[in-house]
């Protein structure tokens, strides 16, 4: 029996629990207010990490039963998936903001932090920077930019083995297409426990999303940064933050989405319909990948709790495969799923840098 304190630190909260397994015992969302003095998301991380050990003290748990401690992984150099021990590399690469400057960093610094004090170890498991691609899959049509692998790899991985388990079968000896439908959306082929190609939801490629514009045609692309006077950072903001179902609908919420659909579903109903139609497209661009060897196509995010979308995606791409919906980001479990299979020698921790 293993206890295993989980961490998830947010823009505005830190969310935490404890699994005894797989049970959840505990769990809960801390608010967190930004302060003057924090110029840098390292400077949250004393206050955050006594905001997680006060919440587990408060319900009287006893933090010295604790047998690890995971958080969620931040932007570090490009890593295969897997679990992690936090070593001093990570913690450098994450402190210096190395790979850029993202509230998950605290993940591995929190866990690290108190891992120590209870003389246990900390891990991080499938972080966004998890990187699997195929060489086809990096390189475009120019030779200078190749494609990046960022992604929701934690609940990619995670629902793909749920599936994988659901079927009676081996995620290392399976093939999927699972899709993450959410504040980004990105749709990766999952070859023998492997994501050998994906979607750059970070840098926008594929379906627009909540915020997202997705891929956009070149010359409009080139006429918005003449539009914004070549403003690099007006242009981002626009494509990231300001597109997508935010454009359209004005919300940037799936409860307000839903209740738009209630309410006014002749306004509301196109959009998911749209979305739907990019997000069926990009998973039929991955059928070829896995030379059309698939088990299964997963729909997940908070976004698939939108049944009318889910609905229009399977109704488009079930020729290829089954698909199966696990609606949600499950990241507190995923998080403790991957730590339990290294306690339980299922498989083996990385380290990161070797």
């Amino acid at each position: 029996m293993y206890r295993i304190l989980v961490v998830n630190p947010l823009v505005y909260s830190t969310k935490v629990a404890i699994f005894e397994n797989e049970q959840n015992l505990f769990e809960t969302e801390v608010p967190f207010q930004m302060r003057k003095e924090y110029h840098f998301i390292q400077d949250q991380l004393t206050e955050r990490k006594q905001d997680v050990i006060q919440s587990v003290e408060e319900i009287g748990l006893d933090l010295s039963k604790i047998d690890a401690v995971c958080g969620r992984g931040g932007l570090l150099k490009p890593i295969s998936g897997g679990t992690y021990v936090v070593n001093s590399k990570m913690i450098q690469d994450l402190r210096s903001a190395n790979y850029g400057e993202h509230v998950s960093n605290l993940g591995a610094l929190i866990a690290h932090e108190i891992a120590q004090q209870l003389n246990v170890s900390a891990y991080i498991v499938d972080p966004v920077v998890v990187d699997e691609l195929a060489d086809l899959a990096r390189k475009t049509g120019l030779p200078s930019i190749e494609r990046k692998s960022i992604f929701h790899a934690l609940n990619q991985k995670s629902m793909a083995r749920q599936v994988a388990n659901d079927l009676g079968g081996d995620y290392h000896e399976m093939n999927f297409i699972v899709a993450h439908l959410g504040g980004g959306v990105t749709v990766g082929a999952h070859r023998y426990g492997r994501v050998v190609d994906v979607n750059n939801g970070f840098d926008g490629e594929g379906p627009f999303s909540l915020e997202r514009a997705g891929s956009l045609p070149n010359h409009g692309l080139v006429d918005l940064m003449d539009e914004y006077g070549n403003d690099k950072q007006k242009v981002l903001e626009k494509v990231i933050y300001q597109s997508g179902i935010q454009a359209y609908l004005g919300t940037n919420r799936v409860k307000d989405v839903i209740e738009q659909l209630e309410i006014n579903r002749d306004d509301t109903a196109p959009v998911i319909e749209l979305l739907a139609y990019q997000v069926a497209k990009e998973i039929g661009k991955l059928s070829p990948v896995l030379y059309g060897n698939v088990q299964a196509i997963v729909l997940t995010g908070n976004l698939s709790y939108i049944p009318l979308l889910t609905e229009l995606i399977s109704h488009r791409v079930s020729w290829i495969a089954d698909v199966y919906e696990y609606p949600g980001e499950n990241v507190l479990m995923a998080l403790a799923q991957g730590t339990l299979r290294v306690l339980r020698n299922q498989e083996k921790p990385k380290k990161y840098d070797e």
